[in-house]
């Protein structure tokens, strides 16, 4: 019987490299049919509101418009995460630096309500980077003080920034006039703290506009600037790096607190925008996905952006597929974590070929 081997390439596969975001889809298209094919669903059917429905069926002249909204916090993490990912430093608790940043700049605003001044909303993006910045120094300095794990403490700061969550929304940031109920007051009735729309058809508000500045300052940085080089070679060469003079213990500060006001900028333009108000359920997994769209998207800022509207439109359809479907929001997720189980599987060509065993080079 033919056995299979890997072997190790000389150097990376271009081709391979490429392709395999491409292929990750496909094989996750497939996957995801079967799936949909034994909870009882056509699979034809259920793929094609995933992906076409969103953007030409009777309604896309609306879902469009909100393909930007899913998509700009999912950018705005994935480049800062994407930052770190390529110098080798993991930080897995996007999703708490985001939950930190929106409380930190919600705190903000309510803390002056209901002052009307132009100023109030900036100093909140501040605030908010600030808050994710905060939270992210926590694994930082816990790795370069006392070489700690930035995945496992990062992580666990999640489930902490939660908790916070759950306190702002019944406690220190609950409503005075809700009537008992959790949830902050809402924003969009305090237009000086408000994200509102700046082209309303388009789904563009302040926040897209951040995730799209952040690939063109990501671009920039990686292809023109010091700090880029000191990134790549970090992640491809460390004893280079050591020996080229970059110093390890700056670099995870630089790459986990850039992550981290990025995330807090999601975070409280999402707030601000559209959930609107801090509540108990204000999270929805933005920080998490984020990884998958880095990378999807090869680590590039620029590839970060169509993989950021590509997870937004199985955001928006996977929600239509739900209510039009019936398909449980488990199997939606599932969907969704198949593309990073078979980019992650198929990247293993990049750096291997797959021979029989016995096959001559």
């Amino acid at each position: 019987m033919a056995m299979l081997r890997l072997e190790r390439r000389p150097t990376p596969s271009q081709f391979w490299s490429r392709a395999t975001p491409l292929l990750a889809v496909a094989l996750t298209m497939v996957a995801g049919g079967i799936m949909f094919a034994v909870l009882g669903k056509n699979p034809v059917t259920a793929i094609r509101t995933i992906f076409w429905d969103p953007l030409f069926g009777e309604f896309a002249w609306y879902l469009r418009g909100q393909l930007l909204v899913k998509a700009g916090p999912l950018i705005l993490i994935a480049v800062g995460l994407s930052m770190g990912f390529r110098a080798g430093i993991w930080n897995i608790g996007a999703e708490g630096q985001y939950i930190m940043g929106a409380i930190a700049g919600a705190a903000v605003g309510l803390a002056v309500y209901p002052v009307e001044t132009r100023w109030i909303f900036p100093l909140m993006v501040v605030a908010g980077a600030f808050g994710g910045w905060l939270w992210a120094m926590i694994p930082a300095v816990l790795k370069t003080r006392f070489n700690t794990n930035e995945i496992l403490v990062s992580l666990m700061l999640v489930y902490v920034a939660q908790t916070v969550l759950a306190m702002a929304s019944t406690g220190f940031l609950r409503n005075p006039q809700g009537a008992g109920f959790p949830g902050s007051r809402n924003f969009s009735n305090y237009p000086a703290a408000h994200n509102d729309w700046l082209i309303e058809s388009a789904g563009l508000h302040w926040g897209g506009i951040a995730a799209l500045m952040a690939v063109a300052a990501g671009y920039v940085l990686l292809q023109r600037h010091i700090l880029g080089f000191q990134i790549k070679l970090s992640g491809q060469a460390p004893r280079a790096a050591r020996f080229a003079g970059v110093n390890p213990e700056r670099l995870v500060l630089i790459c986990m607190g850039l992550a981290g006001a990025l995330a807090g900028l999601a975070g409280v333009f999402e707030v601000t925008g559209p959930a609107g108000q801090i509540s108990i359920d204000f999270n929805v997994g933005y920080g998490f996905t984020a990884i998958i769209v880095a990378f999807l998207g090869r680590l590039n800022p620029v590839g970060i952006l169509f993989a950021g509207l590509l997870m937004a439109l199985t955001y928006i359809g996977g929600e239509m597929a739900s209510t039009n479907l019936g398909l449980p929001s488990a199997a939606i997720q599932a969907f969704q974590g198949m593309l990073l189980f078979f980019l992650l599987a198929c990247d293993l060509l990049t750096n291997y070929r797959i021979r029989l065993k016995g096959e001559a080079r």
